[in-house]
């Protein structure tokens, strides 16, 4: 008994603090440079992973991994965490979180056409067709109101970065090395680190870690210890000690807290068209889940320790 409430204490610990680490992320692009605050973050979340395994004695890896860890970086950090970071300068960060819990809509998609894996049915049709339309609802509800290509670049930047998580996710799961999932992260954490910090310096656009608000790092801190560690380690938790439906129910929960924080520390418009949007993606993902677990071949896409 005392181990299920841990671990419901850990789901809960899980879905409040990815959901607000996209809050953390809007918050932070408002005192630094996308990339810069990407960069830092994945140093600092990439650097604990990696001391540890180190520190428990695994190697550091071979060149045949790390040609597996470039690319998988960019896919996972650089583009799906940069890019996304990058976007939340233009949209809400509860629209953000919502667009990222779009993934196994994606990979749905890509298995289906690219791998003929995934069959069709009409739960998943219509699972698909309800994730859709939520975001669709917002997007056409929102646009209006706000006008600009700000925004529509914001959405675009996010789906993408959406995109190429799933498509990292397919090839994770379907390309396999003999390394600790874990401490394969944290490399591709620091891989990713460099990559955007090297960005940073090339486009001129950045702030001298000396000219860093106080602030500001305290929203990275929150970010890597909360987001990156605490966050990681309780879904670690939750998932070994509670069945699989109950603790993926996170991935529903994340863009609610995202939004409610969103409109209490941002002041964020929570308006009725965005709660019915909300609503109709959050079920659609959950039906293209749930046709999904009696198939043979699904791919259970990777959860981002950092909310994307």
């Amino acid at each position: 008994m005392a181990t299920n409430k841990k671990a419901y204490l850990a789901l809960t610990v899980t879905s409040v603090v990815w959901g607000t680490t996209w809050v953390a992320s809007k918050m932070g692009v408002a005192h630094l440079p996308a990339f810069e605050l990407a960069s830092i973050r994945q140093f600092m979340g990439g650097s604990i992973y990696v001391v540890f395994f180190l520190f428990m004695g695994e190697k550091f890896p071979n060149k045949k991994q790390f040609a597996w860890l470039l690319p998988m970086a960019f896919l996972m950090f650089v583009s799906s965490n940069g890019i996304a970071t990058y976007g939340l300068q233009f949209i809400t960060s509860g629209l953000a979180a919502l667009i990222a819990a779009l993934y196994p809509l994606s990979v749905v998609l890509i298995e289906r056409f690219y791998f003929k894996a995934i069959k069709i049915t009409p739960q998943t049709l219509l699972g698909l067709f309800l994730g859709l339309l939520g975001i669709l609802f917002i997007f056409y509800k929102d646009s209006l109101q706000m006008h600009g290509t700000h925004y529509l670049l914001g959405v675009g930047l996010s789906l993408f970065a959406m995109i190429t998580w799933s498509v990292g996710s397919i090839i994770m799961s379907r390309n396999k090395i003999n390394m600790n999932a874990y401490y394969s992260i944290g490399w591709q954490m620091l891989i990713s680190a460099f990559t955007m910090g090297l960005i940073t310096l090339i486009s001129g656009n950045y702030v001298p870690l000396h000219e860093i608000p106080a602030k500001t790092w305290g929203i990275l801190a929150y970010m890597v210890l909360g987001g990156s560690v605490l966050a990681f380690v309780s879904f670690i938790y939750s998932m070994k000690h509670l069945k699989p439906a109950i603790a993926s129910l996170y991935a529903y929960i994340n863009p609610i807290v995202a939004i409610w924080v969103g409109s209490l520390l941002l002041n964020e418009k929570m308006t009725l068209n965005n709660i019915i949007g909300t609503v109709s993606t959050l079920i659609g993902v959950y039906l293209v889940n749930k046709s999904l677990k009696n198939q043979k071949d699904p791919v259970e896409a990777i959860a981002d320790a950092d909310g994307m």
